[in-house]
């Protein structure tokens, strides 16, 4: 179902941008923010004529914005002829309606800006779904002002029927009905993944994940390790639906790549919860590498959105890769290394923190990815054994999975048997005596 009043709007709209600067404490700075808000509106093709931070110390129930603000509002937007108000926050049903109604102009928030690009960029049936059940989240709460039929309708048979139920109440029931549909067949879906990662993990092939913040350098990263023509473009969220690649490492015979969706600060609750089925393959990753964008001011910021997010998703990271415990090995690979002058790298290796692995590199030009290729194998391999095995020379078999599945450090006939040392994980150890 969609929503006459919320997200409808033509591309090449003219928009102005407000963004209500509440002090929050480590919030990001105010325009990086406006400059965020412009590659949001930009991924959609919105045409951003103009763009204002407000500092507000006490938020207004009605509108948000204090009166004197919303008066600034209105001649931005007067004098831009702009037809669209993107505020770069959350707005309840009520302050957006009254926003409405004092500038008469759509007016939409950070929330619906996200939701209307995930709906123009996702490719595949489960992203679809998702991207619906978020929107349907969304606009649950805003039947109230989305909708103007809410005259009460007639009920009952015949002639004379009851009292019936307004129109607001049968729509918050169809929009139930679709919601509990979608989480059904998005049940569906993670069961299939659930079924296809059992597989994987039967398998002896671990899955490293590509995270970062959106427009960091992911896909490009993914492109170049895998030649798998992700769209990658200077756009946020380019790419929206995971997507999985073999690659070699050394002393791994094969390795799972695999490049998921961006994050960006202030995701939106809906998303994560209708993504979990997505961003579960995060969870189930052997090794995370998490891309940054070294080369934007609010680097560090963005990396602790992603962090934040990660955290929240009930994720234990281990930046160190000390292979102790359950956490998941996590490496930083600082991209875009490539635009950064020769002062401003020396100034990040020497910040660069101790407790953590770090990878300057370039997906661009591939300076570096060698080096990111040889801690991600060396993570990978972390926990694992040397076993001296004898075998006899005739079971060749079993001489290849040690081949296959480990790292053959050394091998010497001995007689009729083949003398091996090699260098395996427990699991693998584990799966080769079961042989």
């Amino acid at each position: 179902m969609t929503d006459p009043q919320t997200l409808e709007f033509a591309r090449g709209a003219r928009a102005v941008i407000a963004y209500p600067d509440l002090g929050r404490r480590g919030s990001v700075d105010a325009d990086a923010r406006l400059e965020e808000a412009r590659g949001l509106a930009l991924a959609i093709g919105i045409q951003v004529c103009a763009a204002h931070s407000f500092r507000i110390r006490t938020a207004r129930p009605a509108t948000l914005f204090g009166g004197g603000q919303v008066e600034i509002i209105a001649q931005s937007l007067e004098d831009q002829k702009a037809e669209l108000l993107i505020v770069d926050g959350s707005l309840s049903a009520i302050q957006q309606r009254n926003l409405e109604e004092r500038l008469k102009v759509k007016v939409i928030d950070r929330t619906g800006l996200i939701l209307e690009i995930f709906g123009e960029r996702a490719a595949t049936a489960e992203g679809r779904l998702q991207v619906e059940l978020a929107h349907l989240d969304y606009q649950a709460g805003r039947l109230v002002r989305s909708w103007t039929h809410l005259e009460r309708q007639r009920g009952g048979f015949g002639f004379l029927g009851g009292p019936g139920e307004t129109q607001i109440e049968a729509d918050r029931r169809m929009i139930r009905d679709r919601m509990a549909k979608l989480r059904r067949e998005l049940e569906q879906v993670k069961r299939t993944r659930g079924l296809h990662r059992e597989r994987r993990q039967k398998a002896p092939w671990p899955v490293i994940a590509l995270v970062g913040y959106t427009n960091a350098g992911k896909s490009t990263l993914f492109n170049r390790l895998t030649n798998a023509g992700v769209m990658a473009e200077d756009l946020l969220f380019a790419t929206l639906d995971p997507t999985m690649r073999a690659i070699r490492l050394d002393g791994v015979e094969k390795v799972i790549l695999s490049d998921t969706v961006g994050f960006v600060s202030d995701l939106p609750t809906e998303l994560v919860a209708a993504f979990r089925a997505t961003l579960e393959e995060v969870l189930s990753a052997d090794l995370i590498i998490h891309v940054r964008d070294m080369s934007h001011p609010e680097a560090d910021m963005q990396a602790q959105s992603v962090e934040t997010i990660l955290a929240d998703l009930g994720m234990e990271l281990d930046p160190v890769l000390a292979g102790e415990g359950l956490a998941v090995p996590l490496i930083e690979a600082w991209n875009k290394w490539d635009v950064l002058d020769e002062e401003t790298r020396d100034r990040l290796i020497a910040t660069a923190p101790r407790d953590r692995t770090v990878c300057p590199m370039s997906a661009l030009t591939g300076e570096g990815v060698g080096d990111l290729l040889r801690a991600a194998s060396q993570a990978l391999v972390i926990g694992h054994r040397v076993h001296d095995v004898t075998l006899p020379r005739h079971d060749g078999q079993r001489i290849a999975w040690l081949h296959q599945h480990g790292e053959v450090l050394e091998s010497r006939e001995q007689g009729d048997d083949m003398a091996l040392l090699v260098r395996l994980s427990d699991k693998d150890w584990g799966r080769f005596q079961a042989l």
